[in-house]
């Protein structure tokens, strides 16, 4: 009897101590929430990101999405959302997602992904000191506005007029887009045309219209919240009116625009998985460096080109980092 009574005892300690250990081992899961335009290839390289470094998400790692659509209105309250959840670590790539969660939390851990200069945004201190609770990357999206200028002046030698297809919504730093690519334009002596649009449906067609009235020689897409829902829609009325196309990221190209140069998405993505490893092994943002981008793409779409009758000069299509036949 003492023997039944001893094994049953054992059994009990064991089923104790697995629930315990299973109860320990289920706080020890970090919590990521991230903020982000849509789902779509850039998530995917933070997946893949978290995957290098031995995250399984659902496993060892709980990761949860929340997408805004290109609609600022949403913000808000997505962040007010994710700041009554437990959460380890922040995750976001929208300017003003970054500065409504800044605002709001002081201590838990923000990784961004930005599109300009965090320093003169007000974001971090310094880009070798953060400070705060904040740290992450830059695209340098903005700081590339003159480069894609002489990228086009270099495909279309009698270039004349350049429309910029913009949201001032999204531009809430110390300049807004438009005035980034006239400064740049001044110095090339490239005239600009504003083509700027408004949420949360902005006319794009109208815009389009405009650039065709305004006999544009190409267009510029920027990475505005109010048109990331619709790259599709862009590069389709820039193949209609026969406009050449440069966006400012390179994954909008697959979908018929013409040309892109930016950072490169997919490494961006992933170096914001690392430091969300470093973040939760114990490292404070404010120690951490934003870091720069050190890999750009300059991709060029020839399908594209070939159906607004464009021929692109050999030694463009030369510096290439993609091409899309």
């Amino acid at each position: 009897m003492s023997g039944k009574i001893f094994v049953c005892l054992l059994t009990t300690l064991l089923l104790i101590t697995a629930s315990l250990a299973q109860a320990q081992q289920a706080k020890k899961t970090p919590r990521i929430r991230i903020l982000v335009s849509a789902e779509g290839p850039n998530i995917e390289g933070f997946r893949r990101g978290l995957r290098d470094l031995g995250y399984i998400e659902g496993k060892n790692i709980l990761v949860e999405y929340r997408y805004h659509e290109g609609q600022p209105d949403r913000v808000p309250s997505l962040v007010a959302e994710l700041l009554q959840l437990k959460v380890d670590v922040l995750v976001s790539t929208n300017s003003s997602a970054i500065r409504a969660l800044t605002q709001a939390t002081q201590t838990i851990p923000i990784v961004m992904i930005t599109t300009g200069d965090p320093v003169a945004a007000g974001l971090v201190d310094s880009f070798a000191h953060p400070g705060g609770n904040i740290t992450g990357l830059t695209r340098l999206t903005r700081e590339l506005s003159g480069k894609r200028l002489e990228l086009l002046k270099e495909m279309f030698p009698r270039l004349s007029r350049v429309g910029i297809l913009w949201s001032a919504a999204s531009a809430p730093g110390v300049t807004t887009v438009f005035q980034d690519y006239e400064t740049a334009a001044r110095a090339l002596k490239i005239p600009l045309h504003s083509l700027e649009v408004r949420g949360p449906n902005p006319d794009l067609v109208g815009a389009f219209q405009a650039a065709a009235n305004g006999r544009m020689s190409a267009l510029v897409a920027t990475v505005a919240t109010v048109l990331v829902p619709y790259p599709k829609n862009i590069a389709d009325l820039a193949i209609k009116h026969r406009l050449p196309l440069m966006f400012e990221t390179s994954r909008w190209v697959e979908l018929g625009g013409l040309v892109s140069y930016a950072a490169s998405d997919d490494a961006n993505y992933r170096r914001a998985a690392i430091y969300v490893d470093k973040i939760l092994k114990g490292a404070k943002p404010a120690d951490l460096p934003v870091e720069q981008p050190t890999q750009f793409e300059f991709i060029i779409n020839l399908k594209t080109a070939k159906q607004i009758g464009l021929t692109i000069p050999p030694n463009v299509l030369a510096r290439a980092d993609k091409v899309i036949r």
